[in-house]
């Protein structure tokens, strides 16, 4: 089959052999007011600034949005970012233009003086950046609008939507495929916060045909306090995290609409401002709600999981699921809404039997394929083994993603360790069992081996006549299950996602097997003890007084444009003020995330603040000579 021809005529790009990452970095101080690139950004921009193809799969906070934005300003040319989410555009557009950046969004909230304003900007050349949802850019009028200003790259945010072995699979952006055949000289990058190995190898091959240079910056978020725990009184367990975050934002995810209203409303009758969100509600009111939260402090949002994709609030302090997520991959992403900011943060996981009921009856009654729902359950098992594991809550998350880790001290687990046994010889039962079988069967017929069960299965395959079948006989169906998870969490057995949901020995499996490793078990009782009431404190040396007045006048200004506070200044930067203590516009400009354009536009402002107390000691009081 042919490649079709794009529309308008081909663009011949010579801007990457004069744009260096030099120029690039200028652009992240002057525009953006960052001294340097975060750990991976650079290696991303160099290759977009060359040309490749890109998939990068970032950490939520790791600034993949500088990573597209930087090439465009840098080389001058129009980059046509594809966002699912109006809010988002929204947000970074404002944020853009704060910043001095000619940028603009189209989609069906787009004011009609603000859509003028991009088109016309777009016909001058000027136009940088351009988002626009993946249905509205799809559509032929549009393709060929485009055409004429011929875009340098298509950026693809939240690109995980685009497998089917994704999370969050959206049919539209399936047709994002179709973007090299309609702009054929155009670079394509995609960008996500959460892609195993199967999803990203199904990016890479229906965007960029099997060929693209693909990045994973990392998945370790260590400001994140993670915490998971049997449900055993909800409502008080979540209610002991709210308290020790008073007044901070966060959020709290239920598994129905019913239970978000109800949560909603429970919290608001504790004093706090808690406000639902869910895909039952009107639209007018979910839009009010999410202002809400973005603009203000200290609003909690209880929402499922229609809330949350694109929200780039940085002062997130706290994530909670009161109910089991989806997947590993969701769970780490609802998680990464907290904490955008590098500040410490905290988030707590409950789960119940029922809860795993639910799921696998939400994966079997879906009208997806058989093989995604395959799929889907076998990722639901990784889940649940991330629950059930007795080590580093951090080790098992980041292993689920192939990237190893030391034991963090910042996990329920590490802070407060659980009870556990030598589990080697049921470890070295399991493995035994999973060799003697062929490696070709799951969970359950392995169990039914152990213990001795002469189901059909095991007697259409003979397995009753292995020398393993029935050596676990002591240990009934439950504990099995919850051992198996916790070998999976080990990395001692790993299932096989892309096969058949068999399990394998793992990384450690062998070397279990044959003794050289031992592998520590807890039973069902573990874990049960009381959470531990940590408080996350703000760094000592930021003056608190002043922190609160530079928040006040930065709230003042979102409200009278219109726009989240945290896109006037994140708090890092209110922080690094308040530290700082700056007198003049030289050295505010060296505070974290101050550029040009935030220095022109609100420079004296935040001066005033800071000048207001003359007492407080300050950089160019020090600065000076006695």
């Amino acid at each position: 089959m042919g490649r079709r021809r794009g529309y308008g005529r081909p663009v011949r790009l010579q801007e990457n052999h004069v744009t260096t990452l030099d120029a690039a970095r200028a652009v992240l101080n002057s525009t953006f007011g960052y001294d340097d690139f975060r750990p991976g950004q650079a290696d991303i921009v160099a290759a977009l600034l060359a040309g490749e193809n890109v998939l990068a799969v970032m950490p939520t906070g790791a600034g993949k949005s500088l990573c597209y934005q930087l090439p465009a300003l840098a080389c001058e040319s129009l980059t046509v970012v594809v966002s699912p989410l109006i809010a988002l555009m929204r947000d970074q557009v404002a944020a853009l233009r704060l910043n001095g950046v000619a940028a603009g969004a189209l989609n069906s909230a787009t004011p009609r003086a603000d859509a003028a304003a991009t088109h016309r900007l777009l016909r001058e050349g000027r136009l940088r950046l351009l988002y626009i949802s993946p249905e509205r850019l799809m559509v032929p009028d549009t393709l060929e609008g485009l055409a004429r200003h011929r875009p340098a790259r298509f950026a693809i945010d939240e690109a995980h939507c685009i497998s089917q072995w994704g999370h969050d699979f959206r049919p539209d952006y399936r047709r994002l495929a179709e973007l090299s055949e309609h702009f054929p000289d155009a670079m394509l990058s995609a960008f996500t916060a959460t892609a195993d190995a199967v999803t990203r190898q199904d990016i890479v091959a229906r965007l960029f045909g099997g060929q693209a240079s693909t990045f994973v910056a990392g998945f370790d978020r260590p400001n994140l306090r993670i915490g998971i725990a049997p449900r055993r009184s909800g409502a008080r367990q979540i209610d002991n995290l709210l308290d020790r975050h008073a007044g901070r934002s966060g959020i709290v995810y239920t598994l129905s609409r019913k239970e978000a209203e109800r949560t909603a409303e429970r919290i608001s009758s504790r004093g706090r401002v808690a406000l639902p969100y869910h895909a039952g509600m009107d639209q007018g009111d979910r839009d009010r709600n999410q202002d809400r939260f973005l603009t203000e402090e200290g609003v909690v949002m209880v929402a499922t999981i229609a809330f949350g994709m694109g929200i780039d609030k940085p002062d997130i302090r706290f994530v909670v699921h009161a109910n089991l997520p989806s997947t590993v991959e969701a769970y780490y992403q609802e998680i990464g809404r907290a904490g955008r900011d590098g500040e410490l943060a905290e988030t707590l996981m409950l789960y119940g039997m029922d809860d795993i009921r639910i799921r696998r009856l939400m994966i079997d009654d879906s009208d997806r394929p058989d093989e995604v729902k395959r799929v889907d359950h076998q990722r639901l098992n990784a889940l649940l083994g991330l629950c059930e594991t007795a080590g580093c809550r951090r080790q098992a998350l980041l292993g689920y993603f192939g990237e190893p880790c030391e034991p963090c001290g910042n996990c329920d687990r590490c802070l407060e360790p659980v009870e556990t046994v030598d589990g080697t010889v049921i470890a070295q039962k399991a493995l035994s069992a999973v060799l003697r079988t062929g490696e070709r069967f799951g969970a359950e017929h392995l169990i039914a081996v152990l213990r001795g069960e002469e189901t059909d299965k095991v007697l259409q395959h003979r397995h009753d006549r292995l020398v393993t079948f029935g050596v676990g006989a002591d240990i009934d169906k439950t504990l099995w299950r919850s051992y198996l998870r916790q070998l999976v969490a080990a990395d001692v057995l790993k299932i096989d996602i892309g096969g058949y949901g068999a399990l394998k020995p793992g990384s450690r499996g062998h070397a279990v097997l044959k003794g050289d490793e031992s592998v520590a078990l807890h039973g069902e009782a573990a874990g049960r003890r009381r959470e531990r009431s940590r408080a996350i404190e703000v760094p000592g040396e930021v003056d608190q007084t002043l922190l609160g007045r530079l928040k006040q006048l930065r709230l003042d200004i979102a409200r009278e444009k219109g726009v989240p506070a945290y896109v006037i200044f994140h708090d890092r930067s209110l922080m690094d003020m308040a530290s700082r203590k700056p007198r003049n516009l030289d050295t505010l400009a060296a505070c974290h995330g101050v550029g040009a354009g935030k220095l022109a536009r609100y420079g004296e402002l935040f001066l005033a603040v800071l000048n207001e107390t003359e007492d407080i000691p300050n950089q160019d009081a020090q600065a000076s000579p006695a």
